[in-house]
């Protein structure tokens, strides 16, 4: 599994034969290979007009190439804040609550992120094939599916410790601009031209997931509300800055601050985090997209408004069952 965050194709459109042969040598004589692009063909034909986008199919003979368009910017913001606006609203009646959530169409995004991951994974897995899942800049849509198909195929991923690394692997040392992509608190009304839930909609994805598969994460629901407000505000360096340069060289993030994961591994903190219901799952874990089986993430989106005593008091003695038996 590979992504990849530039062009196929180099600059004024000239071939780009270095692209060719690396791709070239991933693939053994006779093998194929899918390219899974993040963008609309639309979206690549326009790029491609302007000096960029994909190289010609005759380029890369053993690769096909497959369009799952994923909004990644204004849509997708924009999306998230009427989400917020209906789920801070009490007003609302049944017709109208029912008509907002599907106007916001987040769960639609949902659904986009999960199918297109669950594509990599049957690529992977049932096809036996090599996977290049190609973006705009290679640091939203693409980490969103590398991430997610790594979780569906790989059970060492849905371990806690697994999930950190993977974390730190695919969106942190990947370059997701956190800065940028998180610059205000999540229900701000503003409109920053970099702004998008793109690791909101991850975490969305893997509650999903948690949900429809309850014994086969480690961790549990808590961990990922705790990962959504620290990507936002942190007294942690985690999640700070734009990519390794900037946490590295211009910040010193790992000088001046201290780690999330430190604090999270820390026996006393750690207990909270954990699925008392977990038991290792070896196989494959294949979400369903129905429209029916994708549900609105209450735990965070109503997480001000519905009162969680009840829940949270239902949990412990889950807890204390699993621990007693």
């Amino acid at each position: 599994l590979l992504r990849s965050s530039q062009p196929l194709t180099g600059p004024n459109r000239r071939r780009c034969r270095e692209d060719e042969k690396l791709l070239g040598t991933i693939l053994d004589e006779g093998e194929r290979g899918f390219i899974i692009d993040t963008r609309s063909a639309q979206a690549a034909k326009q790029a491609r007009m302007s000096g960029g986008g994909t190289e010609p199919k005759s380029s890369y003979p053993q690769w096909r190439r497959l369009h799952r368009a994923l909004d990644r910017g204004r849509q997708l913001q924009e999306s998230f804040i009427r989400l917020v606006e209906a789920c801070s609203d009490p007003s609302l009646s049944m017709d109208r609550w029912l008509a907002r959530l599907d106007s916001s169409r987040w769960l639609g995004h949902v659904k986009a992120a999960l199918s297109t991951a669950c594509l990599a994974a049957q690529c992977l897995d049932r096809e036996d094939s090599k996977v290049l899942v190609h973006g705009a800049e290679g640091t939203d849509t693409t980490l969103l599916v590398t991430a997610l198909a790594q979780l569906i195929l790989d059970p060492s991923c849905r371990t806690l410790e697994g999930f950190q690394g993977l974390l730190q692997r695919e969106w942190i040392e990947a370059g997701h601009p956190f800065h940028l992509r998180c610059a205000r608190s999540a229900s701000s009304h503003a409109r920053g031209k970099q702004e998008a839930p793109l690791f909101l909609l991850f975490l969305d994805c893997v509650w999903q997931l948690s949900r429809q598969f309850p014994f086969s994460l480690e961790f549990g629901e808590q961990l990922l509300l705790t990962l959504f407000d620290n990507a936002y505000a942190s007294a942690f360096g985690t999640f700070l800055c734009n990519n390794e340069k900037e946490r590295s060289v211009l910040c010193k993030v790992k000088e001046s601050t201290h780690s999330l994961w430190a604090w999270l591994n820390q026996p006393e903190e750690k207990h909270k985090y954990l699925n008392p219901l977990y038991s290792h799952n070896p196989l494959v874990i294949w979400p369903s997209v129905e429209p029916q089986s994708i549900q609105l993430w209450q735990g965070l989106f109503l997480r001000w408004i519905r009162p969680s005593q009840h829940l949270d008091e239902a949990w412990a003695e889950i807890q204390k069952l699993v621990q007693g038996n």
